[in-house]
């Protein structure tokens, strides 16, 4: 699973769409936000100056410490060429080991040492609040960082599938609240999905509690994180992708890159994709 997840803060912030309320009233986009929507174009470097900005003013907040490490995932997905379609197309990919590329250490470094912090400033905001939504979804986003960081970057994907439970129990919480946390949604989605396309052998063997490796179920939750989450939107969208074109379904992942594109013109990984991805479809057509 791909976490999935993330220019100066004032023109982000003018960049970001505004975020809904649970009553569809917009809010005015945090920091979380404007730093999630410069990861998304793929400007790593602003994404980092707007957490160290707000960082200084609100030091015990644990989604900032989450999306730093985040924006330290997507570097190094983005440098090692982890995220181009073609990667989730081969499952040799996916194999133990089978890395040719070394990660960054002192990347890694500071990816594992924001991810402590997330969880350290989450559990202190938990032991007074157990209900906290910033704290809880902290919990997922780290968890779901440390999961992705351990398959796609160091091939270690055993280990992986042991990492993936922790985030559900946080996920859980969040999805129990009414309206439900959207965002959630991607961590049940993504291993629902992800678990149903392992062979059947292999499948037996793995044994989540709530998660049937059901794919079309999957799908359904993705889908309702990319309709209606906050911050997980875009990233429920590419996976949708990877879904539709590992499912053949050329036209739909035309249509998600489409809308990727408009929605981040920065990022030309999408334009890229978006091209490849056309001009299949239109040999196809013939």
């Amino acid at each position: 699973m791909i976490r999935l997840v993330m220019a100066a803060a004032l023109a982000a912030a003018m960049a970001v769409p505004e975020p809904a309320r649970a009553s569809g009233q917009p809010i005015a986009p945090s920091p979380v936000d404007c730093a999630f929507q410069r990861m998304y174009n793929f400007d790593f470097a602003g994404s980092l100056s707007i957490i160290d900005a707000a960082t200084q003013t609100d030091p015990q907040n644990p989604l900032l410490s989450s999306v730093r490490a985040g924006t330290y995932l997507f570097m190094e997905l983005d440098r090692l060429k982890i995220l181009e379609m073609r990667f989730f197309m081969n499952d040799d990919n996916m194999v133990d080991g089978s890395s040719r590329l070394v990660p960054d250490p002192a990347v890694r470094t500071r990816l594992f040492a924001a991810l402590e912090s997330a969880r350290k400033l989450a559990s202190a905001r938990l032991a007074g609040s157990p209900g906290d939504e910033d704290a809880l979804f902290a919990l997922c986003m780290s968890a779901g960082i440390e999961t992705d960081y351990t398959a796609l970057v160091e091939r270690r994907t055993w280990r992986s599938i042991k990492l993936a439970p922790i985030a559900l129990e946080p996920a859980r919480k969040l999805l129990a609240r009414t309206p439900p946390f959207y965002d959630a949604y991607l961590n049940f989605g993504a291993l629902e999905y992800i678990v149903g396309d392992l062979p059947f052998f292999i499948r037996w063997l793995v044994r989540y509690d709530g998660i049937e490796g059901n794919k079309r179920r999957g799908i359904e939750q993705l889908k309702l994180t990319a309709r209606h989450g906050r911050y997980y939107g875009p990233f429920a969208r590419v996976l949708l992708v990877v879904a539709s074109l590992r499912e053949k379904k050329t036209a739909d992942a035309e249509q998600l890159l489409a809308g990727l594109v408009q929605d981040f013109p920065e990022n030309q990984l999408f334009r890229k994709e978006l091209a490849i991805v056309t001009d299949r479809a239109r040999r196809a057509r013939r």
